[in-house]
């Protein structure tokens, strides 16, 4: 892009574009937000580093920022997980650029989801223990987010009380949650209770004794997202609770149960197949080769739908 062509492109307009894309990255599969990102991106950067005008830098790093973030998400859902975690690292440097504490304590949660994501909940734990920090001062839904998936990575490593004490701490502060400039963009920089729920359901599907916990959690993140609006309803965490809510059935012997609660993310095309609900689905058919279920043939069918499901993520339509 020439610096002439930068040049016609207002703040304004970015703006726009930026608060599009944002609204459609929880709803719209990744392979057709991927080039419009990229386009925003390059618009963007050319802009912030053509423009003259100093009162301009703020906003143009904040997009930078905003748009960034998306990116790195858009990466991760096509399991390109060191270009995720590269483009997230920039998205906190352009929030620190533009002195924005929410787009910061944000950009730690998605490191944090990154991390978690790639089975290393220790960094996760980290990265959301950072932003929750940075969060302090924070009024929006994104310090809810902070605990909630410090709560889950802490629950992966087994610390069961802690875990516990951070849903808590998420809970309390969804109570007095004020939106914020993030909470008004939408998409994944909204955390909505139907998320919040859906984090609570895989923290306790990871805690002893907590099955129960668990489905409740995944039922009442199910029924949040069949009542949302369509530009809230995110169908990797829908997916995500679902998978959560099969495993528990698994867990309890019921792949009847289980398969019922699969049925919609098994009809899931391929550009929504991203690298995250193919961790749950994996999970659950993990599940499902434990011996009791050798002679089940509910058990035996899901797990053929889950190996056929495997066989075509989104990151197959992607050059």
């Amino acid at each position: 892009m020439t610096t002439t062509t930068a040049a016609t492109i207002t703040v304004e307009q970015l703006r726009d574009e930026v608060t599009a894309l944002a609204r459609r990255c929880l709803c719209d599969p990744v392979t057709e937000l991927f080039g419009p990102l990229l386009e925003t991106q390059e618009r963007v950067f050319s802009r912030l580093e053509n423009d003259p005008v100093p009162e301009h830098l703020h906003e143009l790093y904040l997009l930078a920022g905003l748009v960034s973030g998306m990116l790195a998400k858009a990466h991760h859902d096509l399991d390109r997980e060191h270009q995720a975690m590269s483009l997230a690292r920039m998205a906190y440097v352009c929030a620190d650029n533009a002195g924005h504490g929410g787009l910061r304590a944000w950009s730690r949660g998605l490191q944090s989801l990154l991390a978690y994501s790639g089975g290393r909940p220790q960094e996760a734990a980290s990265f959301a223990d950072c932003g929750a920090r940075i969060a302090v001062e924070q009024t929006g839904s994104v310090a809810s987010w902070l605990a909630c998936g410090l709560a889950r990575a802490l629950a992966r490593l087994g610390a069961a009380e802690p875990a516990r004490l951070a849903l808590a701490r998420a809970e309390d502060l969804r109570e007095h949650h004020v939106h914020d400039d993030l909470d008004a963009l939408g998409g994944i920089f909204l955390f909505t209770p139907a998320r919040q729920h859906h984090y609570a359901a895989d923290t306790y599907a990871c805690l002893p004794e907590q099955a129960d916990r668990a489905v409740h959690e995944a039922t009442r993140s199910i029924a949040l997202y069949a009542a949302a609006p369509p530009e809230q309803r995110s169908f990797g965490d829908e997916a995500g609770a679902r998978c959560v809510l099969a495993l528990t059935r698994v867990r309890a012997g019921d792949a009847a149960a289980a398969r019922d609660a699969l049925g919609p993310v098994l009809r899931l095309d391929l550009p929504r197949r991203t690298a995250e609900v193919m961790a749950g689905m994996a999970r659950v058919g993990d599940a499902l080769r434990h011996s009791r279920f050798v002679d089940v043939p509910e058990a035996r069918d899901l797990r053929e739908q889950i190996e056929w499901f495997a066989q075509r993520p989104a990151s197959a339509l992607s050059s």
